[in-house]
């Protein structure tokens, strides 16, 4: 469905394009998605105001210098500021977030609410579309007569589970805390089944203490989302397609789910070093697909026996790696022995993952199975919280493009040989197989994001319910 005027995506000219607001949450693996789905609606057109605090203004900086014309931030102070570029814990800042922005975002959204009102550029709001963890703005756009759109940054899959549990509010039974007990899904197609430890902590934690005014937010949250127009998911049927296609969706209430992704800054920008950086020349040393590397991203510090049961794995296995390892606390004489054999590299600072996952020598992927992972590389799945868990389920078992390195956890710390053993089920030629589906599916997640892919009709579709919004005005 054709639906951007090219004259006007070409000139920049927003002259009575519908107006979106965009609220993102503050945190790296939330705002970057949502940002980028901002990117492709102001290029296809719409007029767009995004909501930053003090810290968070500078992630708009990219957004604002390719759309000058047609986005704008709108700052407010916040409570939660935080630096967005590390480790974070959404539940400490959940509550202060929602609170800050609540009601000074009231104030800016009545008074561009009404098809009269706005300052000649922005004008009236049509629509808002706000990260999964503002729900707080649903009962703000609904008392303005405002339809709201969650955005989900993860898949479907996790996204649905989620708000199936503060639906249906399981638990284990009395006594039990949880060891034998596993969650089911019958709602969701194959009625998929998780252990008590897999399920999202701040469920968790809601279930075995709540009651404070903190957890009830964080339900509310849920439930409020529910309550919402649709949903705007990261994702693509070449990945969930399973699920997609069994819409309506009980657990998400029957709304629309619309699954334009995933959403990505171009291959040009992502502000890595050029091909022949370091890192790159190091992997230029070994054969093809013989490396793994390992990164379990900006939110997750692998505790120190997580990170000795790995190191020790790889030493074990001869595998040769690069670990982009961060802060993360490694056994005493690893690096030196890594550095003096030639075999391991131990990257302390910024690391460039595209550019060496994009790398020949590299054949395996060690990750947390954040829904930021998804490479063309086979991987050892080691999902830890979150919605990784659903993740790793989607990769281990639906795309079998994975191996599962544990299922423990935080709580759980695999056997070294192991882990061992699942490296070479994976590097080189034993990865053969599944290094062949890996390939195939990104190949399938470009299609859909390109001309005439399904995300990339989803977005038309996206966009042309926004621009009727607008017509109503």
């Amino acid at each position: 469905m054709a639906v951007v005027a090219p004259a006007q995506a070409a000139s920049g000219s927003t002259t009575g394009a519908p107006h979106v607001l965009v609220v993102p949450y503050p945190a790296q693996g939330h705002m970057q998605p949502l940002l980028h789905l901002a990117s492709l609606l102001a290029a296809r057109g719409l007029r767009l105001t995004v909501v930053a605090t003090p810290a968070t203004v500078r992630l708009l900086a990219p957004l604002l210098a390719a759309h000058p014309s047609s986005v704008r931030p709108l700052t407010f102070p916040s409570a939660a500021d935080h630096d967005t570029s590390g480790p974070t814990s959404v539940g400490a800042d959940f509550h202060a977030h929602a609170a800050a922005l609540r009601g000074p975002l009231r104030e800016w959204l009545r008074s561009r609410a009404r098809s009269d009102s706005g300052d000649g550029e922005t004008g009236r709001v049509v629509a808002v579309i706000s990260d999964f963890f503002c729900g707080w703005t649903q009962p703000l756009a609904a008392e303005v007569g405002v339809p709201r759109l969650v955005f989900a940054p993860s898949g479907v899959l996790a996204t649905a589970a989620t708000h199936s549990l503060f639906r249906r509010m399981p638990r284990p039974p009395e006594g039990d805390r949880g060891r034998g007990y596993a969650v089911s899904f019958p709602a969701l197609r194959g009625a998929p089944a998780f252990p008590w430890r897999q399920i999202s902590r701040m469920y968790r934690a809601y279930v075995e203490g709540g009651g404070d005014e903190h957890s009830e937010a964080i339900k509310d949250n849920y439930l409020w989302n529910l309550e919402s127009a649709a949903f705007v998911c990261n994702t693509c049927h070449p990945i969930e397609g399973k699920y997609l296609d069994a819409q309506p969706l009980e657990d998400l209430a029957g709304k629309r789910v619309w699954a334009v992704g995933p959403v990505a800054p171009p291959p040009d920008s992502t502000g890595e070093d050029d091909p022949a950086s370091n890192v790159t020349a190091w992997l230029d040393a070994f054969p093809d697909s013989s490396v793994a590397y390992v990164s379990f991203g900006t939110m997750i510090v692998p505790p120190p026996p997580h990170a000795a049961a790995l190191a020790s794995a790889l030493e074990r296995s001869g595998t040769p790696f690069v670990w982009a390892a961060a802060t993360t606390t490694l056994p005493d004489g690893f690096e030196d022995r890594a550095a003096a054999s030639g075999t391991g590299l131990v990257l302390r600072g910024w690391a460039p993952q595209v550019a060496a996952l994009r790398h020949r020598a590299v054949g395996c992927f060690v990750t947390h199975c954040g829904w930021n992972s998804r490479r063309r590389v086979p991987m050892l799945a080691w999902p830890m919280a979150a919605d990784q868990f659903f993740n790793a389920r989607l990769v281990v078992e639906e795309a079998r493009a994975a191996v599962a390195a544990s299922w423990g956890g935080f709580g759980g710390v695999p056997d070294a040989e192991d882990l061992a053993r699942a490296l070479t089920e994976v590097v080189g030629e034993a990865g053969a197989g599944m290094s062949a589906r890996s390939k195939e599916l990104a190949l399938l997640v470009e299609k859909a994001v390109g001309e005439g892919g399904s995300s990339r009709r989803e977005l038309d579709g996206l966009l042309e319910e926004l621009r009727q919004l607008g017509s109503l005005g």
